[in-house]
């Protein structure tokens, strides 16, 4: 397998070679003029510049640019014997639009594909059907609508390249496998590398629907899509206007991992933001430190999170890290010390699904089943979607 993978490498790298007429930067840049962007209201780590001849140029975290070709476009030059788009422009890589067989390997990105009625254009997966938490997924999985083709850093070349992929989708943790993105793009299949967990605003993320909506050809219901939950989440924070004067809530938002630590999220980021917008106030605070790194969570030692989170009105566990919890005893069973929080002791224990990392687009109903818990609105989560009480009976009520 190995020796026929690399003979299609080989093989593709020196068509590629041949049909550019040299290295990469030997292609000249797109000359079109501008003539505007994609309206984004809170998203910063993408952009797309729209060009006088019907192309785009994406650019993603400030340096990573994709030039995006209709396939109208592309199929009018092959039929005038004019020369198509070659795998590079410039420094930008070429991505055909629509996209319709997509290698995606960034989970979190399937949400998006899933709003926007999208699956059928994600032919490969690198997460197992056992491991998705929406059904619609696993039901293309099952009936094989959708394949697995290996983790992201060591997928099936020989499978993607003959069924035909058109571009790859990662995150950005394939910067840690490098010679897979090489590989992939020496076959002539485009990466793309998203950034959308590197926003810090949940609005932000949630905007990232208008870019896969470009790339589907489904802008118009992304824009909708979007500017429903933007409507949503503004009602949700104006009802909270009208209720100013009531005490704000604070609250722990963990897990607790295999060696015993307790993994938070770092404070200024999409989750904190959640819970301040949902009417509470994260126990670390909001502001952003100065050495927080690119990864939105941190471990903290039990006695350090005691001693910041005891007093927590509210205790949110996160089980899209860990498993769910079915009692406050489970809770406590992971270290007893959790037996002394006030959230533990008034029964105000609350747990996220499964699913809440693998549906960004989730933001605004998330927000708005916050601010019930944190306004003490409901004693019955029985409507609640993402976040479910986690009762007492069982810690010996």
């Amino acid at each position: 397998m190995r020796k026929l993978v690399s003979l299609l490498v080989a093989l593709a790298c020196t068509f590629f070679l041949c049909a550019c007429g040299g290295s990469d930067s030997d292609v000249a840049a797109p000359q079109a003029s501008a003539v505007g962007h994609l309206q984004l209201d809170y998203a910063t780590q993408f952009d797309v510049e729209y060009r006088e001849d019907g192309t785009s140029m994406l650019t993603i975290g400030g340096t990573e640019r994709y030039y995006l070709v209709p396939k109208a476009q592309t199929k009018a030059q092959a039929t005038n014997d004019a020369a198509p788009p070659t795998a590079t422009e410039g420094d930008a890589t070429v991505i055909t639009l629509p996209i319709e067989n997509t290698y995606l390997a960034a989970s979190s990105s399937m949400d998006f594909f899933r709003q926007l009625d999208a699956l059928g254009c994600v032919r490969f997966t690198s997460t197992k059907a056992q491991d998705w938490s929406l059904p619609e997924v696993v039901a293309a999985l099952n009936e094989d609508s959708m394949t697995y083709v290996g983790k992201y850093s060591a997928p099936d070349y020989e499978l993607v390249l003959s069924q035909g992929a058109d571009v790859a989708i990662e995150s950005t943790m394939i910067y840690h496998a490098p010679d897979v993105a090489e590989r992939l793009e020496a076959l002539g299949i485009p990466v793309l590398v998203e950034r959308s967990s590197y926003e810090t605003s949940p609005l932000a993320r949630l905007e990232w629907i208008k870019l896969y909506g470009l790339l589907t050809g489904r802008l118009d219901e992304a824009e909708e899509f979007f500017a429903r939950q933007v409507e949503l989440l503004e009602k949700t924070t104006q009802n909270m206007k009208s209720e100013r004067g009531k005490d704000v809530p604070t609250v722990a938002f963990f897990s607790i991992g295999p060696n015993g630590r307790v993994v938070v999220r770092k404070p200024g980021d999409y989750v904190s933001q959640m819970i301040e917008l949902a009417g509470g106030t994260y126990f670390l605070g909001t502001e952003t430190p100065q050495d927080a790194g690119a990864l939105s969570t941190m471990n903290m030692e039990m006695e350090s999170f005691y001693e910041a989170a005891h007093d927590a009105d509210v205790i949110i566990y996160n089980s899209a890290i860990d498993a769910t919890l079915e009692s406050v005893d489970e809770l406590v069973a992971k270290n007893p010390r959790l037996a002394d929080f006030a959230a533990v002791r008034e029964h105000n224990v609350w747990c996220t699904g499964k699913d809440l990392f693998q549906q960004p687009t989730c933001a605004a109903q998330l927000i708005e089943e916050m601010n019930a818990v944190f306004c003490d609105k409901t004693k019955d989560d029985s409507s609640f979607i993402h976040l479910y009480h986690v009762g007492a009976e069982a810690h010996g009520e």
